[in-house]
């Protein structure tokens, strides 16, 4: 059960080892492109590919859908980004459960968006779970983990990074419930967070913050949805910078090659993307788009 990238790697391993995949489970296509076109998922595409059973309702609460689903007959479920509610009568259905991919480490980061959320809070580290489902939001008992440093890696680098870590994570935990060698580890009760739902107020730069927080901020949001700023009127998504040395008034220049003053400390501008173009090196984009010292980024 998934829909996006990220989930892919999940289901080519359950296929490569072995595992009987009685239907695969994706959110339904969505419109697309210019013309709007049903577009269907990741997962949806590479089940197609593999002449696999995808069923694509929009919601697990029907009586008949849930009938269907028990009729499969599972040993268990694997659930990565899935984006539908599970309800008790789905979760139940399988003899040994439902088991969740997710990426961060529990209980710091249940919900939507862990791996943004890890980044743009200046985490040291984060991972990937393996988690038994239960009603809660991310709550469940978990089975395996595998813990990565952040580093300088943007959330579109660690997503990869964790999809191709979780596959490998979760036949492993498959390996070990068929074994019966696996234990369910309570999570624990401290340290719980949630990662909301990236918000677009949440994408505009404030250069008033430090260069860490922005620094934060631009590899959590990159690529998707982009952090933003506005240069001559023109808005300009910030896909990757540095922190620097310098200071002086919060978006403000302080040389001629997108070095921006902060709140406290600079950040230089690395990687960048104009309205309508493609992503660029701030040194392509300088050659045909001056932006001095002293101009002020808002």
């Amino acid at each position: 059960m998934g829909t996006p990238d990220f989930a892919v790697p999940t289901l080519a391993e359950l296929i490569a080892q072995g595992h009987d995949i009685a239907a695969v489970y994706s959110q339904p296509p969505r419109p697309a492109g210019r013309g709007m076109t049903l577009e269907p998922g990741a997962v949806h595409k590479f089940a197609d590919a593999a002449k696999l059973d995808v069923r694509t309702p929009l919601s697990l609460k029907d009586a008949d859908e849930q009938a269907a689903f028990a009729a499969l007959e599972l040993d268990a479920a694997v659930v990565v980004a899935y984006g539908l509610l599970l309800p008790k009568a789905i979760l139940e259905a399988p003899m040994l459960g439902c088991f969740n991919l997710h990426g961060s480490l529990l209980p710091r980061w249940r919900g939507a968006a862990p791996i943004q959320r890890a980044v743009m809070a200046g985490d040291p580290e984060t991972g990937v779970m393996v988690m038994r489902m239960n009603e809660g939001l991310d709550t469940g008992p978990v089975l395996m983990a595998e813990r990565v440093p952040v580093g300088r890696k943007t959330s579109g680098e660690l997503t990869t990074e964790l999809s191709r870590l979780g596959a490998d994570l979760m036949v492993r935990a498959l390996g070990g419930l068929e074994r019966g060698g696996v234990a369910p580890q309570t999570q624990p009760e401290e340290g719980v967070t949630y990662a909301r739902k990236i918000s677009k107020d949440e994408a505009r730069i404030d250069w008033h913050r430090s260069a860490h927080e922005i620094d934060c901020q631009i590899r959590g949001l990159s690529p998707f949805p982009g952090a933003w700023t506005e240069v001559n009127g023109e808005r300009l998504k910030i896909l990757y910078a540095e922190p620097a040395n310098g200071s002086g008034k919060p978006g403000v220049t302080l040389d001629d090659t997108l070095t921006v003053a902060c709140g406290e400390g600079a950040v230089k501008l690395r990687k960048v993307q104009r309205a309508g173009g493609k992503a660029m090196e701030a040194e392509a984009l300088l050659k045909g788009f001056a932006v001095p010292a002293g101009t002020q980024l808002v």
